[in-house]
């Protein structure tokens, strides 16, 4: 919106800071961090009103959770709040991409309320039926393939493009709306695994948000393509603004969310961020190297496959609790260690997943 102050400028006055994608991400991300500082107790005093009880605490997971019963859930409202809001602000709306990742955003957000919401009025963890979740993300996710694959460059439409090779593209025809519904699908999902201790989850999310907007930077300028010799997506490099205000957003929720917590982000948050961050890799064409920059999330959803898997074939467990990070504290370790050192990975997956951008 603030964009359209462009139009007043000669050229050589404050009206023309509005043109660049650099001062927009930075504004972006102040206004979702306010919006998050603003909001974040209010939003909390009314969840706490509203929910009672708050979200129910799974029967057999580690006893230290039992004494987070009574925290209430849905908290990712204030993230997608200050992501949303920002983003009228200081993106420009006519940008087909930024309306794609913003669609699946509030779309998985408002599924995840959903489920939230059948958890507290049931108080129990079931919520909506993995059937319907699954169904509902798919259709999103294949509007945003469809989306993604109509704006694309000639050059780029149904490809895959591989990270390290530079000239390495697979054309998968009309196989990539599938593969982009699984990418956001799975990302959306891989997040909801991760969101199980006091700001796990957020901070990868924020990382993540912080590796895909340079990388949504660099894509869409042609100085940078042609230097690096990655594909050039036009229009992508708006998504950084996104991404901004996703940080902002996120830095201002975790201010409630660090341990211990006042409130959970619930599937609100998680599905809504986890789905942002798919439809960024399939708009930037960098669909493979969310595995390595989200690989704490990769890594959390093969433990909850493996441990499934293996105790169906064999009536044993590989873990002793799935996501992983019950396993660990199943093992001893405190929920900050964990929450740290899996902060930690995820910083080191983000440098690899940028180095591949140079690695040619």
């Amino acid at each position: 919106m603030l964009y359209l102050l462009t139009t007043l400028s000669d050229g050589g006055d404050l009206f023309n800071l509005f043109r660049y994608i650099t001062f927009r991400a930075g504004g972006a991300f102040l206004t979702a961090l306010v919006f998050g500082f603003i909001f974040g107790q209010p939003l909390i005093n009314v969840l706490r009103r509203k929910q009672g009880k708050g979200q129910p605490i799974r029967s057999d997971g580690p006893q230290t959770h039992f004494a987070k019963a009574g925290t209430p859930t849905m908290g990712g409202l204030l993230i997608v709040g200050a992501l949303t809001f920002s983003a009228l602000l200081w993106t420009r709306l006519d940008n087909p991409f930024v309306l794609m990742v913003m669609f699946v955003t509030l779309s998985y957000a408002g599924i995840g309320f959903a489920d939230d919401y059948a958890k507290v009025r049931k108080q129990n963890t079931a919520g909506l039926s993995s059937k319907a979740r699954l169904v509902l993300g798919f259709a999103v996710a294949a509007l945003a393939g469809f989306w993604a694959a109509h704006y694309h460059p000639e050059g780029l439409t149904n490809q895959l493009a591989f990270p390290v090779f530079k000239n390495m593209l697979v054309n998968l025809g009309f196989l990539f709306v599938p593969f982009a519904m699984l990418v956001i699908v799975g990302a959306a999902n891989a997040v909801n695994f991760t969101d199980g201790l006091d700001g796990l989850a957020i901070m990868p999310v924020m990382i993540a948000a912080a590796a895909f907007g340079i990388i949504a930077y660099v894509v869409g300028r042609t100085d940078f393509t042609s230097y690096l010799e990655v594909h050039y997506v036009p229009d992508a490099a708006e998504i950084t603004v996104i991404c901004a205000a996703l940080i902002g957003g996120g830095l201002g929720f975790l201010w409630y969310n660090a341990p211990p917590a006042a409130v959970f982000m619930g599937d609100t948050g998680s599905l809504a961020l986890g789905g942002a961050l798919g439809a960024i890799a399939v708009a930037t064409k960098h669909e493979i190297v969310l595995s390595i920059v989200g690989g704490l999330f990769v890594m959390e959803t093969l433990s909850v496959i493996i441990q499934v898997a293996y105790f169906k074939r064999t009536g044993k467990r590989v873990f002793l609790m799935a996501p992983i990070h019950h396993h660990y504290e199943k093992k001893g370790w405190s929920e900050p260690q964990i929450v740290i050192r899996f902060w930690i990975i995820s910083l080191i997956l983000a440098m690899i997943g940028l180095a591949t951008l140079k690695v040619r």
